[in-house]
């Protein structure tokens, strides 16, 4: 597919990725020349009618969406059975890499991306557009930091239908909402349970629900309660936890109402714990009260006073308490000036134990895990630690550790057999590569463009997105032939001494004046006699137009064996007019025959005597 240009417009530069649903491709848009994302339906669902319309269909409905945090589509076509959406291009990379390079996103940078994709999703609600497969694969990050949301309304059609057979699809079941694993409809509340679930992934660096199959994970969506955000990581603040918790509500009823409710909620916390409480809200803040004076002793005075004696341990009580809080206050800030610093131990390359072990010996104990995938960090070592080595730090502080998972493996597809399209699909399905350029091989046993043998073999199980090598038939080898001699035979014969040997001759004949040969019989030929081609190829022939050779006369003197026997004379002539047979009979012993055998150009002239060559003279 790469180079080729689709629409007669959209150039394929080089493909990007590719899920269950399509392969993705970088191209150029070669009318405005701008770069553009091109998105390559697969083969397998072009052949659903129904589906082809509903994709058609809602591919133009998402096309009208304008918003800066959702990508735009361009275009949609057909050409060749192949179906295509053409859409911005966005140089950046997917909030889902983004997790597993950190781990935990900072909650600020979270609650950022949570609120433009919350406008995202608000303006297609609007526009009666359901995403129903918001994940952060979906979620593009520009270098300008801005979030887009992508791949719109693609997945609905393929969610029931390929729950189980694809990577891609297979993936979406962890951020589901409970009414889609049930079966149910989704509607805008859908959008916002899944969001929820990125917020958690993003806030903790890992999902909230794991499980051996996506049916098993499916459940746990209806039927379980993930653990609390803040109890996998201590800084999310109470405000940051209600958002989540509330997005990620079983009952629709009991969400976010509207992904602009939720943009309101993460504005909030963006802007949290920044204030003074208010004199309502603490009746221990300082304020003005009346002062108090002495009365007379008279008997509303001993009232009074009966009455302020039996305030006084109320108002004892009340300034014991403010009296521990100042303690307390001023206690908790010499603490948290006067924490001990520590210069950061290395613990990248321990194993998770011996990691907690070393920071708790030096006095850490806040410490995080999130587990991640690596191609060379052996399964339970540390990958990478936040703060860095060497780093001073407090001991309070909350000490983040990525812990390897070993590699992400996949495996190795059995492509051999198909066509060289089909194999980068199920290559790619799997989330491996092709490596380029393919080997092209001779092969008797497949036809042109199909895949004969890949390295490594089918079952064999690699680090995602590795590459596989894949050798494709270029048809059988092809025989060689030596071009035999054409000159001096017509076309008819040098045709028919072609056909032989599987070549052709080439119908556009030249044409040449030639003494030596008469017209209609070849004078030359190219490739020359004697030249190595492959069967089918095509050999030029020049015809002569005369006058041809004159005719010459020589004298052939034959002595007859003497042996009392009788011999069987034979004279032949080879000239431009071919091979002939001149003379033949048959004579007594010791004989002497003379013979005057006319020729044509240059010549030879062959004595047999009882089929025996006894001489030969040359003419030229």
């Amino acid at each position: 597919m790469i180079g080729r240009i689709m629409g007669n417009r959209y150039e394929l530069i080089k493909q990007l990725g590719g899920g269950g649903m399509a392969i993705v491709y970088m191209g150029r848009d070669t009318m405005l020349n701008r770069l553009v994302t091109v998105k390559v339906l697969r083969p397998e669902f072009t052949c659903d009618g129904d589906f082809v319309e509903r994709f058609r269909g809602e591919a133009q409905a998402v096309a009208r969406l304008s918003h800066p945090n959702i990508v735009s589509i361009y275009d949609v076509g057909l050409e060749d059975n192949i179906y295509y959406l053409v859409m911005e291009y966005v140089e950046g990379d997917n909030l889902k890499n983004l997790i597993r390079k950190q781990g935990v996103v900072p909650t600020d940078r979270a609650v950022e991306i949570a609120a433009q994709i919350s406008e995202a999703l608000q303006h297609a609600h609007e526009n009666n557009i359901v995403h129903r497969d918001i994940k952060p694969q979906n979620i593009l990050i520009t270098k300008g930091a801005r979030a887009k949301l992508t791949d719109f309304g693609i997945a609905r059609e393929a969610t029931t239908a390929t729950l189980t057979q694809t990577d891609t699809i297979v993936g979406s079941v962890h951020y589901i909402s409970p009414e889609q694993a049930r079966g149910g409809t989704a509607d805008a509340r859908s959008d916002i349970y899944s969001l929820g679930i990125v917020l958690y992934e993003m806030a903790t660096g890992v999902l909230p629900f794991t499980g051996e199959t996506p049916i098993g994970v499916a459940l746990k969506h209806i039927q379980e309660f993930p653990a609390l955000p803040s109890s996998l990581n201590p800084s999310i603040t109470p405000e940051f936890e209600r958002v989540i918790v509330r997005a990620m509500a079983k009952n629709p009823a009991d969400r976010y109402q509207s992904a602009r409710d939720m943009a309101a909620d993460l504005a909030r916390c963006s802007s949290a714990g920044g204030g003074e409480p208010s004199p309502e809200a603490d009746e221990f803040a300082t304020r003005v009260i009346p002062a108090v004076r002495p009365a007379l002793k008279d008997q509303a005075g001993v009232e009074n006073e009966k009455k302020r004696r039996a305030k006084r341990p109320t108002v004892f009580w009340l300034g014991l308490v403010l009296l521990i809080s100042v303690i307390a206050a001023a206690g908790a800030f010499w603490y948290y000036v006067n924490v001990p610093e520590i210069s950061m131990p290395n613990v990248e390359g321990r194993t998770e134990a011996d990691a907690r072990e070393i920071l708790q010996e030096n006095g850490i104990k806040n410490i995080q895990v999130s587990s991640n995938y690596h191609p060379s960090v052996t399964q339970g070592l540390v990958i990478s630690q936040d703060p860095k080595p060497d780093t001073r730090i407090k001991v309070t502080r909350t000490v983040t550790l990525s812990v390897s998972l070993g590699q992400d493996l996949r495996e190795v597809p059995a492509v051999i057999g198909q066509t060289l399209y089909n194999a980068r699909i199920s290559i790619s399905v799997n989330e491996l590569n092709v490596n380029d350029p393919v080997q092209e091989v001779y092969s008797d046993d497949y036809p042109v463009g199909v895949v004969v043998n890949q390295d490594p073999l089918p079952g064999a199980r690699l680090s995602k997105g590795s590459g596989v090598s894949l050798s494709v038939s270029k048809g059988p080898q092809p025989v060689i032939q030596q071009v035999p001699s054409l000159v001096g035979l017509t076309v008819e014969i040098a045709r028919e001494e072609l056909d032989k040997l599987n070549l052709l001759l080439d119908p556009n004949t030249g044409r040449a004046a030639s003494a030596d040969y008469f017209a209609g019989q070849i004078i030359s030929q190219d490739p020359v006699a004697g030249t190595e081609v492959q069967e089918g190829a095509t050999v030029q022939v020049i015809l002569s137009n005369g006058p041809g050779p004159k005719k010459r006369v020589a004298k052939v003197e034959t002595r007859i064996p003497d042996d009392d026997k009788k011999h069987k004379l034979r004279i032949v002539v080879k000239d431009a007019n071919g091979v002939t047979d001149f003379y033949e009979d048959t004579y007594s012993s010791g004989k002497k025959v003379v013979k005057e055998v006319p020729y044509y150009g240059k010549a030879v002239i062959q004595v047999y005597i009882d089929e025996i060559l006894a001489g030969e003279q040359r003419f030229e």
